[in-house]
């Protein structure tokens, strides 16, 4: 084993393949299984447990993953050195769980020609392409354990896509963010970079979504997204009767989730007042 892969936690570039025996170290933990699905224009990677057909079904969505070397250099692929959202499906121990890697993630540019194109995971990270094709994904994992509802739990920027998915179904149960990247732009122009050209904006669906029982994890030690983006989604959706926020003040971006996490699940995610989604 590489001593590379032994420091992934400091930041040691690893390579692609010791990325994704990461993936599979992590996903044995959980008894998730590996499977590729086919959307359109991407070839998704998924780890999934599907135990109790009927049950509802748990959905994470990785992060932005390895997206930049440098805050000027795009990585070659964006697949994660360290895939929290893989490791917090792995602890949940609900019978239908299935993580949802983003697009171009574990995914060999061989396999998949959309990757050609790497504002797949910059500027376009939050595009109409990926927005359906985890759509699609969600509708093949939905079919399979033949679940009547989905609980969507997305991480970092995977947090802005579970906000965009949320908004175009009738089946979202509920809605959990860590660490979400709820206001890109405010968060762009925190870090002094330039805002994203052909993404989505989750901000334009908060009103859409605020009838959707929701649970935003924020860490008090986080640098990488600044309080004030929940702030500002919470003011753009208006009506906060279903908005929790709950921080956690000595987590990061990364750390401090994993080890919380099956508490953190145990928490209700419900609307005040009697609010529920129509």
């Amino acid at each position: 084993m590489s001593v590379c892969f032994l420091f992934l936690l400091s930041g040691c570039a690893a390579t692609s393949a010791e990325r994704s025996f990461r993936a599979e170290t992590v996903a044995s933990s959980g008894n998730l299984q590996k499977t590729t699905v086919r959307t359109d224009p991407f070839i998704l990677t998924a780890y999934s447990r599907i135990q109790n057909p009927g049950q509802p079904l748990h959905v994470y969505i990785e992060g932005d993953g390895y997206a930049w070397v440098t805050p000027t250099r795009v990585s070659g692929d964006p697949t994660p050195r360290e895939p929290l959202a893989l490791s917090l499906a792995a602890e949940d121990p609900a019978p239908n769980v299935v993580y949802l890697a983003r697009p171009c993630q574990y995914t060999p540019v061989e396999m998949n020609s959309a990757c050609e194109d790497e504002a797949y995971w910059t500027n376009k990270r939050f595009s109409e392409e990926v927005v359906r094709s985890v759509g699609q994904a969600i509708d093949k994992f939905l079919k399979d354990a033949q679940s009547p509802e989905i609980h969507l739990i997305g991480y970092s920027g995977g947090g802005a896509v579970a906000v965009l998915i949320a908004a175009r179904r009738k089946d979202v149960k509920s809605l959990r963010t860590v660490a979400g990247n709820l206001d890109p732009t405010l968060v762009n122009d925190y870090h002094g970079v330039s805002r994203f050209e052909g993404s989505l904006d989750p901000m334009d669906v908060a009103g859409e979504i605020a009838a959707v029982p929701q649970l935003h994890f924020i860490g008090g030690e986080d640098t990488i997204i600044p309080l004030a983006a929940v702030g500002s989604f919470l003011k753009k959706m208006g009506d906060g009767r279903c908005f929790q926020t709950k921080t956690l003040p000595d987590a990061s971006h990364k750390d401090g989730w994993i080890e919380s996490w099956r508490k953190l699940l145990d928490l209700p995610v419900i609307c005040k007042e009697g609010g529920d989604r129509h």
